[in-house]
């Protein structure tokens, strides 16, 4: 009852007005894919997530072999890619690898690279001897979001959180309306690595990465950042649009661009 008449009163806010949001959900007017209204329009780059589950007894030979094989795409000039990072992960789900890939020029950019790889025999060998290796493997085709930072090499040491939000569908908007003030408030030590969204494997997906020079210095920004005006009611808001939530620690293997 004291929405409605909130609502039909003389002195009805406008339609945009903070009092307003907090009764009604507005929705974007443009009839677009949220790809197009949340994605970076000064690139094209594709991203890709793999995430592999190894057999513990072959994580040093799966990290061994990769790091012989995956430079060699990554520095190889006729691939349209680039290795952002790769991970083990240590607090999460143990025996894990995270490798996160770049594709300058979307779409087409991996269909090259995957054209040029399955003529690749060193390649192809990888592929069966890792796959000896491995319990299961999944991946996600992501974008970066406009508003975050571009995930570029940076020295250690350093962990990495990789904070995966699973959202209720057709939340992503609000999320990143949210995100794009949210943002502001995590850049003061250089935390923010990347955000990406998913497009094909898991929908509805988002990733946060962030570095922290250890685990001591993760809770002192974390912490640090519920001091300051306005943290507290965005978390406040986007914690609704979350059905499942996932954290992992991650250390970088030496090949990886992120130390």
């Amino acid at each position: 009852l004291m929405c409605r008449g909130l609502a039909s009163s003389a002195g009805r806010p406008r339609e945009d007005s903070w009092l307003k949001s907090l009764f009604v959900r507005k929705v974007d007017p443009r009839k677009d894919a949220h790809s197009n209204l949340l994605a970076k329009r000064e690139t094209s780059s594709l991203y890709k997530l793999q995430i592999h589950n190894v057999k513990p007894e072959c994580l040093d030979a799966y990290n061994k072999l990769c790091q012989e094989v995956l430079p060699k795409i990554h520095e190889e000039k006729h691939y349209p890619c680039a290795l952002v990072g790769t991970w083990n992960t240590w607090y999460g789900e143990q025996d894990q690898a995270v490798h996160l890939w770049r594709y300058e020029g979307g779409y087409p950019a991996l269909n090259e690279v995957m054209s040029k790889l399955r003529q690749n025999k060193e390649f192809t060998e990888f592929r069966k001897e890792r796959g000896n290796m491995l319990l299961s493997r999944k991946n996600q085709l992501l974008l970066e979001f406009s508003f975050w930072n571009e995930p570029v090499p940076r020295e250690g040491p350093n962990i990495y959180e990789l904070r995966s939000y699973q959202l209720r569908p057709g939340t992503m908007i609000e999320w990143g309306n949210y995100w794009a003030r949210a943002i502001r408030f995590r850049q003061d030590n250089n935390e923010a690595v990347g955000g990406f969204f998913s497009q094909i494997g898991q929908l509805y997906m988002v990733h946060h990465l962030w570095a922290y020079k250890d685990l001591q210095t993760r809770e002192d920004i974390r912490n640090a950042a519920w001091n300051k005006p306005g943290w507290d009611e965005l978390v406040y808001y986007t914690v609704p649009l979350i059905q499942e939530m996932e954290s992992r620690i991650m250390i970088p293997l030496k090949i990886s661009p992120l130390q």
